[in-house]
């Protein structure tokens, strides 16, 4: 893959946590508070990897991270050059899923050096986001919300991957190395349905925000 050789401008928020930890929903909260532009998370895939991974995760480990990284760095750029976009999850924490797959036997050596010999070209080609959001959630809260929203994928998947998942969050965000970032802990807020609890959690990040701009 030919990368640019300059570098991109620069997405200003990034939200990011594990599955079901209600990030979509706070971009779209984000977004309109902040007059910036959305981007979720993309989901562009045709030959089906995320679900062939889920039931034969050796086989199709390889392939989906490959097809995942490329869209998020297609998506990442097109953001980057907008100057006021605001993302659900992306490039930046591609990696934790990559590592998790190798510890646990999913990725092969060769394959992981493959994949991280790609990423490191590509994240040279970009800047982190002004601002990384990271909601942090107990894993028998994430595993309720993941319920609550019923994809058929999700809601097949063993209690053992999602908990493994946020540990591997948990551990990658103890040595972030990017901008700013801020952590928050969500597992008893509704910032959805819950106005008390929205606006407490607008408050830190619009904060936050703004002395990241200082």
């Amino acid at each position: 893959m030919a990368l640019n050789q300059d570098k991109q401008g620069q997405v200003q928020i990034v939200v990011d946590g594990v599955t079901g930890v209600g990030k979509s929903s706070l971009v779209q909260i984000l977004s309109e508070q902040l007059n910036l532009v959305a981007y979720n998370e993309v989901f562009e895939d045709e030959n089906q990897l995320l679900h062939k991974f889920f039931y034969d995760r050796a086989r199709w480990a390889f392939p989906m991270q490959i097809n995942f990284l490329t869209n998020r760095y297609k998506q990442y750029r097109e953001a980057s050059s907008m100057e006021r976009a605001i993302m659900d999850r992306s490039i930046y924490s591609d990696a934790i899923f990559a590592r998790m797959y190798r510890q646990d036997g999913y990725l092969t050596a060769e394959e992981f050096a493959v994949y991280n010999n790609l990423l490191q070209s590509m994240l040279a080609d970009l800047q982190p986001p002004r601002l990384m959001v990271r909601l942090k959630v107990d894993t028998n809260e994430a595993i309720c919300r993941i319920h609550k929203r019923g994809r058929c994928d999700e809601l097949d998947v063993e209690s053992a991957y999602w908990e493994r998942l946020n540990y591997c969050y948990d551990d990658t965000y103890q040595s972030y190395c990017g901008a700013n970032l801020l952590t928050v802990d969500v597992t008893s807020m509704d910032f959805v349905h819950n106005s008390q609890d929205r606006n407490r959690l607008l408050d830190k990040i619009i904060t936050a925000y703004y002395e990241s701009k200082a």
